[in-house]
C-alpha cells in the first residue's frame, strides 16, 4: 500500500520515496521522511525540482533488477534536475548551478535532496525548463552514445529503432533523422505510430501486427538495416537479428521487454558467424575507467566523452533538430501510480515527476 502521509520534515530531514517491500509500485513504495544525504568526494548535493520515471525502477519495485539491487529499504530513482546546494571535495565549483544528472549508484533521485557524482552531471541548457531538462539528459545521451559512438551511424544508412514512442526511442529517432539516416520505427498502436512519424520516421511498423522483421526486409528490398537500436531485448532482439544487414550493428541498449533478458544469452555463435554483423553493447555510465579493477567486465565511458556528447546535443537543440519529449508531468505524491502506468505500456515520451518544496 502506498503511504503518502507527510511526516513533518525538519532542517535535517527530507521526503523520499522508499522501496520498503517488493511488489507493484503502489505496494512497494512509501513516502517517508529520512535524513538528508551528504555528498562525498566528487559528488554534489542537489535540491531536486524534478525526477523521471524509468522502467528499471518498476523492476526495482518488484525486486527483479539484479544490476541495481540495494538492500531494503532504499530511495528509488535514477535521474534528477535541480540546483546544486553543496558539494564534496573536488566538486565545489558546481555549487549554485542548475544541473541534470543521476543519483549515486543510480538510486536516490525520487527525493527532495539527491546526491550524485559530477561525472554524471551536466548543466541544464537555459532554453529548457526544469521539466524539459529532466526529459533531456538520459534519453539523448544514451541514444547518442548508441547511434554515434558505438553504432557509428552514417548519413544515408538505414536504422531500425524499437519503442520509438518511448523516452529513449523518441530521442533516437530525432538523432537519427538529424544524422541524415533513413529511420524505420516500431511502436504499438496507431497513436504511437503517428507520433513516431511526427518525429521524422520514414516508416512506422506496428509490432503487434505480425512479424516486424518481414516488414523491415520488405522496406529494405531484402537487405536489412545498417543499425538496429534495441532497448527491448528478449524475443525482439531475436527477431531483429533476422533483418540486420551485412556489416550491420545491432545495439543492445536495454531490456524494457523484460529485465530477465539481461541474464539470458542473447545469440549463439552460428547466428553471429552467418549474419556477418556486429552485436554492440551500450551503457550510459560516465566514469574514469582507471578507477575500476582490471577484469571487472564493466567498461564505463570516460567523462570527457560525456562532455563532448552534451555539447553536441546542446548544439542540435539550439538548431531546432531535437527536443525533449515530455509525455506527462505528475506531482511528487503520484509517483507510484505513474510507474504503474509506465508498466502498463500506456505512456509516450517521458513521465516527469515535479517536486515542490
Amino acid at each position: 500500500m502506498t503511504t503518502t502521509s507527510e511526516a513533518p520534515t525538519s532542517p535535517s530531514s527530507m521526503r523520499a520515496w522508499r522501496v520498503v517491500r517488493y511488489g507493484r509500485p503502489t505496494e512497494a513504495l512509501e513516502l517517508t521522511a529520512i535524513a538528508h544525504p551528504l555528498p562525498g568526494p566528487g559528488e554534489i548535493l542537489v535540491r531536486s525540482s524534478a525526477s523521471v520515471c524509468n522502467y528499471n525502477e518498476v523492476d526495482g519495485c518488484h525486486g527483479r533488477y539484479l544490476t541495481i539491487n540495494p538492500p531494503l529499504p532504499y530511495t528509488l530513482g535514477m535521474e534528477f534536475v535541480g540546483e546544486v546546494i553543496a558539494a564534496g571535495e573536488g566538486a565545489q565549483s558546481w555549487v549554485g548551478r542548475r544541473v541534470m544528472g543521476t543519483g549515486t549508484g543510480a538510486v536516490g533521485a525520487h527525493a527532495e535532496l539527491v546526491v550524485g557524482p559530477v561525472d554524471m552531471a551536466f548543466d541544464v541548457p537555459p532554453e529548457l525548463s526544469d521539466i524539459e531538462g529532466a526529459a533531456f539528459f538520459y534519453p539523448f545521451h544514451l541514444a547518442h552514445l548508441g547511434l554515434h559512438e558505438r553504432g557509428q551511424l552514417q548519413p544515408g544508412e538505414t536504422v531500425l529503432i524499437h519503442a520509438a514512442a518511448g523516452g529513449v526511442g523518441s530521442a533516437a529517432v530525432q538523432l537519427a533523422v538529424a544524422a541524415g539516416a533513413r529511420v524505420i520505427a516500431t511502436a504499438g498502436g496507431p497513436e504511437k505510430l503517428d507520433f513516431a512519424r511526427g518525429l521524422g520516421a520514414d516508416i512506422a511498423i506496428d509490432y503487434r501486427q505480425g512479424s516486424f522483421a518481414e516488414a523491415v526486409l520488405d522496406a529494405t528490398d531484402g537487405r536489412g538495416v545498417d543499425v538496429c537500436f534495441d532497448g527491448i531485448g528478449g524475443g525482439v532482439t531475436t527477431e531483429s537479428l533476422r533483418c540486420v544487414a551485412r556489416n550491420g550493428r545491432h545495439l543492445v541498449i536495454g531490456f524494457a521487454g523484460g529485465i530477465e533478458a539481461e541474464e539470458i544469452p542473447i545469440v549463439n555463435g552460428r547466428t553471429l558467424c552467418f549474419g556477418n554483423f556486429s552485436l554492440v553493447g551500450v551503457i550510459l555510465a560516465y566514469s574514469d575507467p582507471a578507477l575500476l579493477p582490471p577484469g571487472s567486465g564493466f567498461n564505463p565511458t570516460p567523462p570527457q566523452v560525456g562532455e563532448e556528447v552534451h555539447a553536441h546535443l546542446v548544439e542540435l537543440l539550439r538548431a531546432g533538430k531535437i527536443r525533449p519529449v515530455v509525455g506527462r508531468v505528475v506531482p511528487f505524491e503520484q509517483l507510484p501510480e505513474a510507474l504503474e502506468q509506465m508498466e502498463a505500456r500506456t505512456t509516450m515520451g517521458r513521465i516527469v515527476v515535479q517536486i515542490t518544496h
